[in-house]
């Protein structure tokens, strides 16, 4: 395997941020029920509905939930008819994720530099206002059907946006599983990864912070190449995969194939207890893949991972994976898709210093993955 990190440094007072980003603000998932799957991100992920909109607001299109663990939010949002703007999407990808919104401290700005660095606009920036303040956003095309809207909300105390109205949670508040969103991971077509990635340097100012090619990231049947971009603190981590030539169909050309076309493939998110969040989560019904005892019982790995804070028997009984770098290590695991199509999939990441993506883990998730494609027919 090949990694290279940190190929532009970060921002520094010396090297402006041409595209400034604070963090990301929210994942809109377009969904076929939005009122079940907001049941379902409450009870098996412990996330908290605060904000909803409908055509009880005036929105005659679509039900939009707002639902919350910490920094991360998603919006679910369903068409109520069929010919609501955008349901088609629905039809073509099924579940999955059409935005990933960025705050930003100015949405002008943003929004300027990345049509004059040749991005494609979605929504002009347009200022909306309520008695909870105004909110001010803007919108542009990424790979595939994704969007990336700007949004500047630091003058709004609402619960989400004008137009959605405050709601209690679905189910009690559980113990949170999850922090933060730490990074969003998008699988586009042969090829074009590159192009893509070019697009996040020249478009929004990220930088290259890690390069995966090689052995490493393969199996005896498939493969990928893997470009992990980021904003100028790092916060913000996009990594893009492509398929690349292997003897089966690999798991990047299978979600290409469902999803029908480029889109998001996971989101991970941060916890600070890998442990609770994965019995929470399991007792509720999510289903998480699989590791081989052989994983653990490799000399290797117990030599190469040293003293992390579970044990490696209990990392062992939940199937969690373990990685170290020069910078301290991770705890990880992958949940199996959460929809029909074996498209979108949840990780759990739990980092101690390590700022890597579990590079020595990648074969063992991979075979995890296929021995899932084999299952459904599609290795």
């Amino acid at each position: 395997m090949t990694q290279t990190l940190s190929e532009a440094p970060a921002v520094t007072p010396e090297t402006p941020d041409v595209f400034p980003v604070k963090a990301v603000d929210h994942l809109t998932f377009l969904v076929g029920n939005a009122k079940q799957a907001a049941h379902y991100y409450s009870t098996a992920f412990g996330m908290s509905l605060v904000a909803y909109r409908g055509p009880e607001q005036g929105y005659r299109d679509y039900a939009e939930y707002v639902l919350v663990s910490g920094s991360a939010r998603f919006v679910l949002r369903g068409a109520v008819h069929a010919a609501a703007p955008g349901a088609d999407h629905h039809a073509r990808h099924g579940d999955g994720v059409v935005d990933i919104a960025l705050e930003v401290p100015d949405v002008d700005a943003g929004y300027a530099h990345a049509l004059a660095a040749g991005g494609r606009s979605v929504q002009e920036p347009t200022s909306v206002t309520d008695e909870h303040g105004t909110v001010r956003y803007a919108a542009i095309a990424a790979y595939g059907d994704t969007r990336h809207t700007l949004i500047d909300r630091s003058q709004y105390t609402g619960p989400f946006l004008p137009g959605f109205i405050r709601r209690d949670p679905i189910v009690a508040p559980a113990k949170r599983r999850f922090q933060a969103v730490d990074h969003v991971v998008g699988n586009v077509e042969l090829g074009r990864m590159d192009e893509w990635v070019e697009f996040y340097h020249r478009v929004m100012g990220f930088t290259n912070m890690a390069e995966f090619i090689g052995d490493d990231i393969a199996t005896d049947y498939s493969a990928l190449m893997s470009k992990v971009v980021a904003n100028g603190t790092r916060k913000v981590k996009f990594p893009l995969n492509e398929p690349a030539a292997g003897k089966r169909k690999s798991q990047i050309d299978e979600y290409l194939e469902f999803y029908g076309g480029p889109g998001v493939q996971h989101i991970a998110l941060a916890t600070n207890d890998i442990i609770a969040s994965i019995d929470a989560m399991s007792a509720a019904g999510v289903e998480f893949l699989a590791t081989p005892d052989s994983y653990y019982d490799d000399p290797e790995l117990r030599a190469r991972i040293g003293v992390v804070r579970v044990p490696i028997e209990e990392l062992k009984e939940r199937r969690i994976l373990v990685d170290r770098d020069e910078d301290g290590y991770l705890l990880q695991i992958f949940t199996k898709p959460v929809q029909d199509r074996p498209t979108v999939f949840f990780e759990l990441i739990e980092r101690h210093g390590s700022l890597g993506f579990g590079k020595g883990n990648f074969k063992a998730l991979f075979e995890a993955i296929e021995r899932e494609q084999e299952l459904r027919g599609n290795l």
